[in-house]
């Protein structure tokens, strides 16, 4: 299997096993003379592609494939090994409803491959190649909440991306360090929106352009930090094309784990801790916990923060300019960034991906923040839109609004990269799009607000949607 599934979401093995598929079905309908060389060519090449296809694992959207191969198989290969004249009747009757029944079979493989890909991470745009590492940190000042043991420190798993030299290495694996990591991560997200783990199975499978511990770029100084906190059951890699695309223009992204929060967590020590928080059915309720939830990822920030303030062993040691920082999150992680830089005036910059302000509305912001969130539906909360303008609104620094017309909620993640192309669920920017324009316009703000990058902010932001600026009130 190729590590990227590009073009139809068939990797070139696959391919062939659907042109042998294809070619067993053909062959039944060929003048006489041209059968029996059209279907040994159809064999010699669906079978070895099937064979290696085995080595890592055939995917499930080619089984409909197989199944077209085995039912067209009696039709194309019985001429050849028939030795008397005449066709049985039982093949002559069924020929045509089997041809039909096995083509369809065959186009069920690319479709469910065209819905649920292999995902293609697009080719960030910025100077700087990418490279990433994983850290996990125990808090000893802070018990573990989740947990009845006294004992129980808090910790977080960290991954970094950061502005890489150009270097041969293994491009990182999608979702964990390693393949039982990334399907175990993979199986966890597919029980939590209730979809079989099978119909994800290609997400695991999929490879990033970063390097893992690659040599940190020589050139650039030190670089801006922008710590992200993922979605309600999400995890540190869900936002990977987001953040190759930052680290390619100049930044350090450390995306959080959140043990017991996010769907699953694999520690140092092998254990895998999957998700604690679960939705009561009551909303006053729903709304409790999540203040509590959303309370202990902003501790999780911060104290992230810290770490990376302090002596960090590895290749970025001395290169992270802590006095440059944003906290931004997804969903629940939006939330977590507001309440963050409420607490901690070290963020400098807050960016909200379509996340419902859970928590207190006070103490008011006083970082420029960006709320980047899909369009008002019939579906929205009606809560959200007046809680984020009173969020926006109060702030003592300018902010900004931006609504990105055809976004849904997943828009703001890797989703669009996997899932089926429904515009209710990934919106309808498309795969290439969603990405681009989420990062686009992060990028304008963080390099306006952490690197003092002259020009139009509200001009530029506007690109991409439709903005609110909201400035501070004179006085304040």
């Amino acid at each position: 299997m190729t590590e990227i599934i590009a073009g139809p979401q068939l990797s070139p093995l696959e391919i062939l096993a659907l042109l042998g598929a294809v070619a067993l079905v053909v062959a039944r309908w060929l003048p006489p003379a041209a059968r029996p060389r059209v279907t040994i060519a159809a064999v010699a090449v669906l079978v070895p592609s099937v064979i290696a296809l085995c080595v890592p694992g055939i995917r499930w959207q080619l089984l409909p494939v197989l199944a077209g191969a085995a039912l067209a198989s009696p039709f194309a290969l019985a001429p050849l090994l028939r030795r008397r004249p005449g066709r049985p009747a039982w093949r002559a009757r069924w020929a045509l409803p089997g041809s039909v029944a096995c083509v369809g079979l065959i186009a069920t493989g690319p479709v469910a491959a065209w819905a649920f890909p292999v995902p293609e991470f697009p080719e960030p745009s910025g100077d700087f190649a990418v490279g990433t590492r994983v850290v996990q940190w125990t808090d000893p000042g802070r018990p573990e909440s989740f947990t009845a043991d006294p004992d129980d420190r808090r910790t977080v798993v960290v991954q970094l991306w950061y502005p890489a030299r150009r270097s041969p290495g293994e491009r990182a694996r999608y979702l964990g360090r390693t393949e039982h990591e990334a399907r175990a991560v993979s199986e966890a997200l597919a029980r939590e929106v209730g979809l079989p783990g099978f119909l994800v199975d290609g997400v695991p499978r999929a490879r990033t352009h970063a390097v893992f511990n690659a040599p940190v770029e020589d050139a650039g100084g030190r670089f801006p930090v922008v710590l992200f906190s993922p979605g309600s059951s999400g995890v540190r890699t869900q936002n990977t094309a987001w953040a190759e695309e930052l680290a390619s223009h100049g930044y350090v992204v450390a995306a959080l784990d959140h043990p017991y929060d996010s769907a699953a967590v694999v520690l140092a020590d092998g254990r895998t801790v999957t998700t604690a928080t679960r939705s009561s059915g009551d909303r006053d309720r729903d709304d409790e916990l999540a203040v509590g939830w959303t309370a202990i990822r902003a501790a999780d920030l911060s104290f992230v923060l810290t770490q990376l303030d302090g002596p960090l062993a590895g290749p970025l040691q001395g290169r992270l300019d802590t006095g440059r920082v944003a906290v931004t999150g997804h969903s629940m992680g939006g939330a977590a960034a507001l309440q963050a830089a409420r607490r901690d005036h070290r963020f400098r910059a807050v960016v909200d991906l379509d996340g419902f302000p859970h928590g207190p509305a006070s103490p008011a912001l006083d970082q420029p923040t960006l709320a980047l969130t899909q369009a008002v539906t019939p579906a929205t909360d009606p809560r959200y839109p007046p809680r984020l303008t009173e969020a926006l609104t109060s702030s003592t620094a300018p902010s900004y609004r931006l609504t990105i017309p055809g976004a849904a909620h997943l828009t703001f993640m890797d989703g669009p990269l996997y899932l089926p192309p429904v515009p209710s669920i990934v919106g309808s920017l498309g795969r290439t799009d969603s990405p681009r324009v989420v990062a686009g316009a992060t990028l304008a703000f963080l390099d306006a607000v952490l690197r003092d990058k002259p020009g139009d902010l509200s001009g530029v932001l506007r690109a991409y949607g439709d903005l609110t600026v909201h400035q501070p009130a004179s006085g304040r």
